[in-house]
């Protein structure tokens, strides 16, 4: 994918560097990694401050230029994408701190990337998450000290709107037509992207073994797709909880649309607000919303909710391993979010005694996802442009790029949990009803 993002301002140097910055780019630099074999060392110590850089990244296969023309090219091999750094401050921010200071640079124009964006964030995700002990002291100082949102109710509901109450007709440019925001499934990967949505509704739908006339809540419900799919196709009556006032409109005038407002029932509040009892539990993309610090609330209320032999589904981003959001996606596009380890999603689970009955991981299915959606932004760009800005256009191409390479990396993962009562004999015998082979192709890939 061939793209050039923004304009480089270019400079003769910037006499306004960061006085913290500058001690940083005054210090001692790191001899060449073992076995590198890097071009003719750089003449200015603006282009030994980048071998530096690129030598603590791992010497990626990239070509970087800077503001006095000096550029510096991969030691073997051939460079994947070009980088342009407009002058010495953006320089000196990406050494102090590149996982959050390249999404800022590269927004306002200072770094412009002209190649695969996709792979170069891959190899750097990569890079960074190898590094991440051995990391420069300014760094990890960094990081130490980086504040992120809470999610009191109050705040989250502030968080939410930031990102999805930007707009109905923002998403329509580039989501499926039911405006399903989650990693959809892919019986086969050459599914469409409505298609493999229907099938991603479907798997939950089977995984849970809904039955007509039962109760099921959702926490999180997006645009309503998920919960207008079990009503149609299932036959069970849904309440579904979201606090983006957006999606709920949205939502709301579908039912209604569809004729089924009476069986599906929209609720524009806190999930912490669920009352009543139901037979399943419900949420697909809502987890990563609700802070590692309120997952025992969480379970506590999927515990007051279900009924005796109640089951649910938790669908979430997650991690490998406890580790924090990416620096600039939760300050600039998902603020408050914290994708959890597996572990830490089950530690909503196990102290109210619920059993884990299956778990799966859909990560290149969330790979693809990305892809599809990033093809649809972009033949929506100038679109967007008009809408927002130029700005508004870098910072979401960079987060869709960003987040593709994060599950091609496998630094992101997407975990499925189905779980039921611990002492409920209420469950499947075996996985064969997820399989059913009528059902693969998404349901003739239909729309609601």
């Amino acid at each position: 994918m061939q793209h050039t993002v923004g304009s480089p301002r270019r400079s003769e140097g910037d006499p306004d560097t960061p006085r913290d910055l500058q001690g940083f780019a005054d210090a001692g630099l790191r001899p060449a990694a073992p076995g590198a074999t890097p071009d003719a060392a750089p003449a200015s110590i603006d282009g030994r401050l980048l071998r530096y850089l690129l030598q603590s990244l791992g010497d990626p296969p990239v070509r970087v230029s800077l503001w006095n023309g000096e550029t510096l090219a991969p030691g073997s091999g051939e460079s994947i994408a070009l980088v342009r750094i407009a002058n010495r401050a953006s320089l000196l921010k990406l050494l102090a701190d590149p996982e959050f200071q390249f999404g800022e640079c590269f927004c306002d124009g200072s770094v412009e990337v002209e190649g695969d964006l996709v792979r170069l964030l891959e190899i750097l995700i990569r890079a960074l998450s190898d590094t991440a002990s051995s990391a420069p002291t300014p760094r990890r100082v960094i990081e130490r000290f980086r504040r992120r949102r809470a999610n009191t109710p109050t705040v989250s509901r502030g968080n939410i709107r930031h990102h999805y109450d930007l707009g109905n007709e923002f998403y329509k440019l580039w989501l499926d037509r039911q405006l399903s925001y989650t990693c959809a499934y892919f019986p086969a990967p050459d599914f469409t992207l409505e298609q493999a949505q229907i099938a991603k509704m479907d798997h939950v739908c089977r995984k849970l073994r809904l039955r007509p006339e039962e109760t099921v809540v959702e926490a999180g419900c997006g645009w309503g797709a998920l919960a207008l799919h079990m009503a149609t196709r299932f036959g069970v009556r849904v309440k579904a909880f979201n606090i983006s006032r957006e999606q709920i409109a949205y939502a709301t005038e579908r039912a209604r649309a569809l004729g089924v407002g009476e069986r599906v029932e929209f609720i524009e509040d806190d999930y912490r607000n669920i009352r009543g009892r139901f037979d399943t539990f419900v949420s697909v993309g809502m987890l990563e919303h609700v802070g590692h610090e309120n997952y025992h609330e969480l379970g506590s209320l999927i515990d007051r909710v279900l009924e005796r032999d109640g089951r649910g589904l938790i669908h979430s981003i997650g991690h490998l391993r406890p580790d924090r959001l990416n620096a600039w996606i939760e300050k600039r596009i998902f603020p408050g979010a914290y994708p959890p380890s597996l572990r830490e999603m089950l530690e909503v689970l196990e102290p109210c005694s619920f059993s884990v009955l299956d778990v799966e991981n859909l990560r290149l299915h969330y790979a693809l996802t990305l892809e599809h959606w990033l093809r649809r932004f972009d033949d929506a760009r100038e679109r967007v442009k008009e809408m927002y800005d130029e700005r508004f256009v870098r910072a979401w191409r960079l987060y869709l790029c960003g987040a593709q390479a994060a599950f091609r990396a496998g630094e992101m993962q997407l975990f499925q949990v189905l779980f039921a009562r611990g002492r409920s004999n209420q469950v499947p015998w075996t996985r064969a009803h997820l399989y059913d082979r009528q059902a693969e192709r998404g349901n003739g890939g239909g729309n609601l």
